[in-house]
């Protein structure tokens, strides 16, 4: 596996990243502990990108930053849970976004279970680094886009340029032609009358 950033924003669609965000806000908002997220390896992480883990200091606490992180992905991205196992009891309390999954444990808890040791092939990421390279990977993709508007509009004046050359040129030629044939035919104009002039005193002196 590569554990370089642009080889993970390439790998995992942008919602899910924004999803994830957002779960991991509510859990710094909601004062969770040691609140971390797991990228997990694509080999053995199963359909699931990344595990959000989280600590609290009593079931409350859990509960109460599990049903926010519901109803703000809920309210805000249309985001629904696909399960929720362990709310009744506050200790271990499970949600599966299918993409993402999000584990907020009583302390204790996690440090019996302690899912970072068995996903070891995993990336862990604060919620502050998780951040900071969303919003690297949204600045280098936002300076690809300039960058091809750029190009193309570097291009445009040329093609037009071009074009209009090709036809103007056309009806400049066509003016000079039709300039030409209006000057040639005001030459022979007077040349006609003349000869006609000319006609018309020979057949006088004729008559007498």
């Amino acid at each position: 596996m590569t554990n370089s950033p642009a080889h993970k924003q390439t790998r995992i669609p942008r919602e899910t990243q924004i999803l994830v965000q957002a779960a991991a806000a509510v859990c710094e908002e909601k004062k969770g502990q040691d609140t971390r997220i797991l990228e997990l390896d694509p080999v053995d992480s199963g359909l699931s990108d990344f595990f959000l883990v989280t600590s609290a200091a009593n079931d409350r606490q859990a509960i109460a930053i599990a049903d926010e992180i519901e109803l703000r992905l809920k309210r805000e991205f249309g985001a629904y849970a696909n399960s929720v196992e362990g709310r009744r009891n506050g200790e271990w309390i499970l949600l599966d976004y299918v993409d993402f999954v999000v584990h907020v444990f009583l302390a204790e808890r996690r440090a019996f279970y302690d899912i970072e040791r068995l996903r070891k092939s995993a990336r862990p990421l604060t919620p502050a680094e998780f951040d900071a390279e969303l919003k690297a990977a949204l600045a280098e993709k936002t300076r690809a886009v300039r960058s091809k508007v750029a190009g193309r509009a570097k291009k445009a004046p040329a093609r037009t340029d071009a074009k209009a050359g090709s036809t103007r040129k056309p009806k400049k030629a066509a003016r000079k032609t039709e300039a030409g044939t209006k000057a040639a035919s005001a030459r022979k104009a007077p040349a006609k009358s003349a000869t006609k002039a000319k006609k018309g005193a020979a057949r006088k002196p004729a008559k007498r």
